[in-house]
């Protein structure tokens, strides 16, 4: 690096150290380098490398000149250093010399003073020796009068502490007469001062720093540390006694709570926030203040002494903890017992708040005395707190959906649905499902305030499993959709609900209200659910599946139920017409009967009805016009060669043994098959419970040829509307065919009417 720094050559540059040419080296001659130039440059190259030496001379010229400055400063402040440094040395030296000189002389003065007290020094050291101890001897005498004086004063730790000095050295001369009687003077002093320490503890009034005090003293002058223990407690427990008895007179509660009386009180108490807060500021912080007082007099003090100590510590250890669970145990009783109390089924935040700043501040008792059930049974009124929420919530939601059905039940019962107009069906089962839903997403924002993350207990393994899986999946949510079900099945199991009639309209919307669910609010509830609850928690839960069979099955009961319930309506209809009519005797027909247009305009009732809320459906596929259509069955010339009267008694078997082997052939149709989700198989099932009843009647009756003839005549007026109601016409037809024959089979006097004139009274009509 010098030489780099000096411009010198490094071992194998390659640069010759001899060479004269090389200006930088230590044999350059000018005036070979000036001939190497001139040979190998040009002109305007010489004057270049002129013009470039000159300005390196310049720089060189320059760097010396600087660093001939920069050496000269430096030169002149060294030379300023060493001449300070020889003036601080020189008094340096000067302060050294009088140092010793000081030195000398003391050390000459003190050996004189030693020289000459050495004969008196063994007198002095005596003579100090009886001073002390006739101090301690003029101590040991005036130690009564010093005693009773600071009694008077209420100076008692002074005393305690005067006595402290003086024990040992009187226990140990307590043989001399002397000593004995300030021993005895002492003791009785000391004794009346105990009285007057315990009658201080016992005093009501002695504030948890005096009473602190007491008990330090106590314990100095030998008192039973175990008597003292339960002398502390019991004080202790009759101050927090009074706070318990303050917190059960706000709340209205006797001594003991009883149910009774809470709810006589539950008019007059504040938010319970206000009360927790009372509890927490008085009792849980003095019960605080006691654990930390007993701990430090008695269980820390006596765990630092011998076995015996230790010993006793650890019994007061065992006794402060069956102290502190005892009366916690009242205080959660009357936690619990308010709690209780908060019947609302709204926004339960300051619920959640005041359980949330119960919890912190028994944290605070847990933490001074970890061996305690406290932290547990705290927890444990947190839980029963939020399950007796969530079945109060429940509860709320199955009067909501109860209060919702007599909504319902009310706005069929109006007159405008009374009319037969259903145009707001979907609208009233938009409604309830909006209702519901809305309902359920309030009650789940009320309850996640149990789980938010500013709340301490949501932290606790509770609420971070068996609260989200078990109460809200489980308890609140699927078994309100259960609730659902199960009420709504309920409707099919009687035709009456609590005394009165089930509207068959109410059966329809809880038919389409449980199916909706099925398909897709399910799904969507619990989907929400989980999010919000069950983001940690993967305990079994009741599947999404089992829940919309569930669903399904309940709608599939009730449309089957309401198909049942309006046959029946109808059947009943048709019924009293057949039973009530002499068809023997009757006239003969001229119009089709009003029973007659009555079902067929309840048919076209229930058919929008049910269109405000189902799908059409699938039909058969009509071969021709079904409106101008007639069977022969209807026509006097089948009839009369079906059932003639000259027939042998053995033609009407052979007749019935005809028609049986015909319907071995036929289609076999059955009346109460399971109706499908869609009006076309709606419509069916009624129709078909409908013209079986009428059949079933028919076979009940005898008649007369005018009775057949209107039999003709409204059957015909049903083939001409009902067929266009149902999935396959056919059924229609085979159910009034059968209709007619069964009532040509019991006629007296078979003669049909003809056709033509059956459509003339069916088109006038």
């Amino acid at each position: 690096m010098l030489k780099l720094y000096y411009g010198l050559p490094e071992d194998g540059s390659g640069r010759d150290p001899l060479d004269p040419t090389d200006i930088d080296g230590a044999h350059f001659n000018p005036e070979s380098f000036l001939g190497k130039l001139r040979k190998e440059l040009s002109l305007s190259q010489l004057m270049d490398c002129e013009t470039d030496m000159v300005k390196q001379i310049r720089a060189l010229d320059s760097d010396m000149q600087t660093l001939v400055y920069e050496n000269y400063n430096k030169f002149i402040s060294a030379t300023d250093t060493i001449r300070k440094m020889k003036n601080d040395f020189k008094k340096m030296e000067d302060e050294m010399d009088c140092l010793a000189n000081n030195m000398a002389s003391i050390t000459e003065f003190s050996g004189r003073i030693s020289s000459t007290l050495q004969d008196q020094h063994e007198q002095i050291t005596k003579l100090s020796g009886v001073h002390t101890l006739l101090r301690k001897l003029q101590f040991l005498f005036e130690l009564p009068a010093r005693l009773n004086k600071c009694i008077e004063m209420e100076a008692y730790a002074q005393a305690v502490r005067y006595h402290g000095k003086a024990r040992s050295i009187l226990h140990q001369y307590q043989h001399m007469p002397s000593f004995q009687g300030i021993q005895n003077d002492c003791q009785k002093i000391m004794g009346e001062l105990a009285q007057k320490l315990r009658e201080k503890f016992r005093d009501g009034g002695t504030s948890a720093q005096d009473l602190a005090e007491c008990v330090e003293l106590l314990l100095q002058l030998d008192e039973p540390a175990e008597e003292l223990c339960d002398e502390f407690l019991s004080h202790a427990e009759s101050r927090l006694a009074d706070d318990l008895k303050s917190l059960q007179a706000d709340l209205g509660l006797p001594s003991s709570p009883s149910g009774a009386s809470a709810t006589t009180a539950a008019t007059q108490l504040g938010d319970i926030l206000e009360f927790v807060d009372q509890g927490c500021n008085s009792f849980v912080s003095n019960m605080c203040l006691v654990i930390a007082s007993y701990q430090d007099l008695f269980i820390n003090r006596l765990s630092q002494g011998g076995v015996a100590n230790k010993n006793i510590s650890t019994m007061a250890q065992v006794k402060l903890v069956s102290f502190v669970n005892q009366l916690m145990g009242r205080y959660f009783v009357v936690v619990d017992c308010r709690i209780q109390l908060e019947k609302g089924i709204g926004d339960n935040s300051l619920l959640v708040r005041a359980l949330d700043r119960f919890h912190r501040r028994l944290q605070a008792v847990a933490k001074l005395l970890p061996a305690s059930s406290v932290a547990t049974e705290g927890t444990e009124i947190v839980v029963r707190a939020a399950k007796e929420r969530i079945r109060q919530y429940l509860l709320a939601l199955q009067s909501f959906f109860l209060d919702c059905l007599t909504d319902v039940r009310q706005s069929l019962a109006a007159p405008r649905l009374m009319g037969k107009d259903h145009s707001n069906l979907a609208e009233l089962l938009g409604n309830i499902s909006a209702s519901i839903l809305n309902q359920i997403k309030s009650v789940l924002a009320y309850v996640h305030l149990f789980t938010a993350k500013d709340i301490t207990f949501s932290n606790k393994p509770y609420f971070k499993g068996e609260f989200c899986s078990q109460g809200v999946r489980e308890g609140l949510i699927v078994g309100f959709i259960k609730y659902i079900c199960l009420t709504a099945r309920q409707f099919c199991e009687t035709t009456g609900d609590k005394g009165g009639f089930t509207p068959p309209t109410l059966l329809l919307l809880l038919s389409r209200l449980c199916l909706d669910y099925e398909t897709s609010t399910i799904s969507y509830i619990l989907t929400l659910t989980d999010e919000q609850f069950l983001v940690q928690d993967h305990s079994p839960v009741t599947a999404v599946t089992s829940l919309c069979t569930e669903a399904r099955e309940a709608a599939q009961k009730l449309l089957n139920h309401y198909v049942k319930v309006q046959g029946l309506i109808i059947s009943q209809m048709l019924r009293k017409s057949v039973e009530t009519r002499d068809w023997v005797n009757t006239i003969e027909p001229r119009n089709v009967r009003a029973v007659m247009k009555r079902v067929v305009e309840d048919t076209t009732s229930i058919d929008v009805q049910v269109g405000f809320l189902y799908e059409e459906g699938v039909r058969k596929a009509h071969s021709s016009d079904s409106s101008k259509r007639t069977f022969s069955v209807y026509s006097s010339s089948r009839l009369q060669s079906r059932y003639a009267p000259s027939y042998t008694p053995s033609a009407p078997m052979d007749t019935n043994l005809l028609s049986n082997i015909q319907k071995l052939f036929s289609e076999r149709i059955d009346i109460f098959s399971p109706v499908e989700f869609n009006k076309v198989s709606v419509l069916t099932g009624i129709i078909k419970i409908s013209l079986k009843t009428f059949l079933e009647c028919v076979r009940l009756r005898t008649f007369g040829r005018y009775g057949l003839q209107q039999i003709q005549v409204d059957c015909y007026y049903l083939q001409l509307y009902l067929w266009r109601f149902v999935s396959d016409e056919n059924l229609v037809h085979f159910l009034l065919d059968e209709i007619v024959a069964s009532t040509a089979h019991r006629c007296l006097d078979l003669v049909p009417m003809e056709q033509s004139v059956i459509e003339v009274i069916c088109e006038r009509g």
